[in-house]
């Protein structure tokens, strides 16, 4: 959905301008893997092939999808029986399999693995009778699935607000799980107050918070002290985009949008930018942050330097019925994690 290009004015301001290009950014491996699952589904089975929930957090990713022969259903009860059905990234709870199976349908289970590891922890506690107290925010895709697993176990706790004011059964027998997508300094300061309060509670065996979320926001603070402006290009919906804008903010940019698409950045925003940071939420394709360059170079801003923390060559499996073609033989596209930026 690109705008018209030379939308955005030249104008002059003090210094040089230039743009900040955070890097990592963009595609994560678990997107890719869940994206590309979706397409070997359509070329496999042919359209339609319906999928659970969007396949992951991006108004153009899904667009796409559905021009391809992808239809977008909110739950498994819309999907004809027996119907190839696909589950997003973000994960489901045992119930939407149950529901699945009971309807017939040929269930295709595209969870990011990272996602799945936090499953498989709150299933573990679970079962040794521990109070799992799940930081994350209530009706997330992502949490409405890890909590499933164990609902008579687990609470959200949303905030660091909220951190002061749960009530657990026995202190003594607390452990805390993350959505994988939240901002790493929230989400340390709430286990911080949560252990103020319950000092035995204990935590995962490792890190929830994925590595992309976490490496993008590293990427996005350098960038930030240095910025004037920060564009991140990302969906509404995409938990991970929203927190980089708030984590731009807190770490020194003058100001931080977010944006689907090039023709939605405002003429006003650069007003006096010497300096744009730009990055993108980890289910956004390449193809929009270059539409993003393409439009601030127009405006002046044709310096990029790219600001780069990290290197990302992270590959996940697809799911199992995708990894080999119609005849037998293993896909060459059988893993997930194409090199972005």
């Amino acid at each position: 959905m690109p705008g018209p290009r030379g939308r955005l004015q030249d104008n002059p301001v003090p210094g040089h301008k230039r743009v900040l290009l955070a890097s990592p950014r963009g595609y994560c491996a678990g997107v890719d893997r869940a994206v590309i699952a979706v397409e070997k589904a359509l070329e496999r089975y042919g359209a339609p092939v319906y999928v659970r929930k969007q396949i992951v957090h991006n108004i153009h990713v899904v667009t796409e999808l559905e021009a391809k022969g992808a239809v977008f259903v909110e739950e498994v009860d819309e999907v004809p029986e027996g119907a190839h059905v696909v589950f997003s990234a973000h994960g489901v709870s045992p119930a939407v399999v149950n529901a699945a199976s009971d309807r017939g349908l040929q269930a295709i289970d595209a969870t990011c693995p990272l996602v799945t590891k936090v499953h498989r922890e709150a299933v573990r506690f679970a079962r040794d009778d521990f109070e799992i107290l799940l930081i994350g925010h209530d009706g997330h895709e992502e949490v409405e699935g890890t909590a499933g697993e164990a609902p008579e176990h687990v609470t959200v706790v949303n905030s660091p607000e909220e951190a002061d004011r749960v009530v657990v059964k026995d202190p003594a027998k607390v452990v805390w799980l993350s959505q994988t997508t939240l901002s790493v300094d929230e989400t340390m300061e709430t286990v911080r107050r949560l252990r103020e309060r319950f000092p035995e509670l204990q935590d995962p065996p490792s890190d929830d918070i994925c590595y992309a979320t976490q490496n993008r926001q590293v990427a996005i603070k350098k960038v930030a002290k240095d910025a004037d402006l920060v564009i991140v290009v990302g969906s509404a919906n995409s938990s991970n985009s929203v927190r980089l804008v708030e984590v731009a903010l807190e770490y020194g940019a003058k100001a931080a949008y977010r944006v689907d698409y090039a023709h939605e950045i405002q003429q006003e925003w650069l007003d006096g930018v010497e300096t744009v940071g730009v990055t993108s939420g980890a289910s956004v394709p390449e193809v929009l942050v270059q539409e993003v360059l393409a439009d601030l170079a127009g405006a002046g801003y044709a310096d990029v330097e790219q600001v780069r923390t990290a290197e990302e060559d992270l590959m996940f499996s697809l799911p199992k019925e995708l990894r080999q073609d119609a005849s037998g033989r293993r896909d060459d596209r059988a893993l997930g994690g194409r090199s972005r930026g």
